[in-house]
């Protein structure tokens, strides 16, 4: 019995693990893609720095990629800068891969 247990807090700690390095790596993401957005948009410095940090925020109101996603695309056509939702979201899942290997490294 005690193996099994063994495992299975075992198992429960690696959730743990995965789960905060995915919140971590997501975090990350989330500013790196602010400031992708914030150079196409045409802010700097501490503009830039600020707009990162929106992005980052926006990412608690809802479960998921899409308020993140949905506040960049808005941005975009505000200010008139020619991104498709595809573009977006492959610049987010580039970024996602570079933020994950960060945090693991």
């Amino acid at each position: 019995m005690s193996d099994f247990s063994d495992r299975e807090k075992g198992f429960e700690r690696k959730f743990v693990m995965d789960e905060e390095v995915r919140f971590r790596a997501t975090a990350r993401r989330n500013r790196m893609l602010g400031l992708w957005a914030a150079e196409k948009l045409g802010k700097s410095g501490a503009d830039a720095d600020a707009y990162a940090q929106e992005v980052v925020h926006v990412d608690f109101e809802e479960a998921g990629d899409h308020d993140v996603l949905r506040k960049v695309k808005a941005d975009f056509e505000a200010a008139g800068v020619p991104q498709s939702e595809h573009q977006i979201r492959r610049t987010m899942d580039e970024l996602m891969a570079q933020a994950v290997e960060q945090v693991k490294g």
